[in-house]
C-alpha cells in the first residue's frame, strides 16, 4: 500500500445540480479507500488519477495533508453561505489510514469555529474518537448529525463485499454510544444487494439491532453498478457468487440501476421499520418507505453513496 501526500488547493467540493442528495458540498480528506468494497460507487474516480479502479483503489492512498487548514480558509471566505457540509459521501474520512494521518480533528474545528452546520457518513466506529468535538457541534453547529452504514449482520456477506471494514456489531456499538452522547445517528443500510444480504433473516436483525441501538433514522439503498464498479463487481461475483451471475446481468443488463419494481421490494424490506413514523430524516436521505421513488438520474459527477 502507498499513501501520496498532496497539498490541495480546495477541499470543498460542489455536487452537480442535477444530484438528488440533499446537500450540495462535500469534503474528502482522501481519494481512494482500504474498506475494499467491491460495491463501491467511488471506485471510478481513481481513474481520474491515472489508476486502476479494481486493484489499486484500496492501496493507492492520496492524502490531503492541508486540508483542515484549506477548509478553515474557504469557510472565511465573504462568499460562502454555511451551507450544510457533508463528509463520507465519496470515500470513508475514518478509513484506518485515519489513525494514522488524524486529519478528521482539524477538520471538525474548522467547521466548528465557523459554527458550520455538517454530517458524517461511516463505516468506522473510529469517530468515536472525536465524540467530544461532534458534541461541541452539535451544540454550536446549526445541524450536526452522524450516519453509520451497515449493510448486513451477516458474517459472510460482510467478510466478502466489505473485507477491511470495522464489524458490523462495532458499528452498531458506535450508533448506541453516540445516540447516548446526544448526537443524533442513524443507520444506512446500503447497499442492498439480491441474493447476497436481501433475505428477511438478515435483514430483520439488522433493524431490530439498530432500533437497540437508538437510530434516529433507517434508511436503505440498493446497489447501483455505474462505471468500472460494474466490472469490478461482476468479477468478485464470477468468483464467489457463480450462482448469482445470470441474476444480476439481467437485473443490471441496461442500466447502472436495477429494474423499479426490484428497488421497491429492496425498499420495502427496511420500510417495515422506516414507515412506522419512529426515525426522522436526516441528511443521508429519508427512511425508505414503500412509497413509489422517482427513476434515479443517471449523470456523471459524485450524486450517490454506494
Amino acid at each position: 500500500m502507498r499513501f501520496y501526500e498532496v497539498q490541495a488547493k480546495s477541499v470543498l467540493n460542489k455536487v452537480p445540480p442535477m444530484s438528488q442528495m440533499p446537500f450540495r458540498w462535500t469534503v474528502n480528506p482522501y481519494r481512494g479507500c482500504t474498506h475494499a468494497c467491491v460495491f463501491c460507487f467511488a471506485r471510478p474516480t481513481h481513474t481520474f488519477l491515472g489508476f486502476n479502479p479494481g486493484r489499486d483503489f484500496d492501496r493507492e492512498i492520496v492524502v490531503k495533508v492541508n486540508a483542515p487548514e484549506v477548509l478553515r480558509a474557504e469557510l472565511a471566505r465573504p462568499s460562502w453561505k454555511g451551507e450544510h457540509v457533508a463528509l463520507g459521501t465519496n470515500t470513508d474520512p475514518y478509513q484506518w489510514v485515519e489513525g494514522r494521518y488524524k486529519l478528521m480533528p482539524g477538520i471538525w474545528e474548522a467547521l466548528l469555529d465557523a459554527r458550520n452546520p455538517c454530517s458524517i457518513l461511516t463505516k468506522s466506529p473510529l469517530l468515536l474518537r472525536d465524540i467530544e468535538l461532534m458534541k461541541q457541534l452539535r451544540e454550536r453547529a446549526e445541524e450536526f448529525t452522524a450516519c453509520l452504514s451497515i449493510p448486513t449482520l451477516d458474517e459472510k456477506a460482510w467478510r466478502e463485499t466489505e473485507p477491511h471494514t470495522p464489524s458490523p456489531r462495532a458499528r452498531l456499538e458506535a450508533v448506541a454510544e453516540l445516540n447516548r452522547a446526544g448526537i443524533p445517528t442513524g443507520v444506512l443500510v446500503a447497499p442492498l444487494m439480491p441474493g447476497i444480504n436481501d433475505a428477511p433473516h438478515q435483514v430483520e436483525p439488522l433493524l431490530e439491532a439498530a432500533e437497540q441501538a437508538g437510530a434516529t433514522s433507517i434508511a436503505g439503498i440498493a446497489l447501483h453498478l455505474r462505471g468500472e464498479v460494474r466490472d469490478v463487481f461482476m468479477d468478485w461475483m464470477r468468483a464467489k457468487r457463480p450462482d448469482l451471475v445470470p441474476r444480476y446481468e439481467e437485473l443490471y443488463r441496461r442500466r447502472a440501476y436495477a429494474p423499479q419494481p426490484e428497488r421497491e421490494r429492496l425498499s420495502r424490506l427496511v420500510g417495515k421499520r422506516g414507515s412506522a413514523g419512529r426515525f426522522r430524516r436526516g441528511p443521508w436521505g429519508e427512511p425508505a418507505t414503500d412509497r413509489r421513488a422517482p427513476e434515479p438520474r443517471e449523470a456523471a459527477g459524485q450524486q450517490a453513496l454506494f
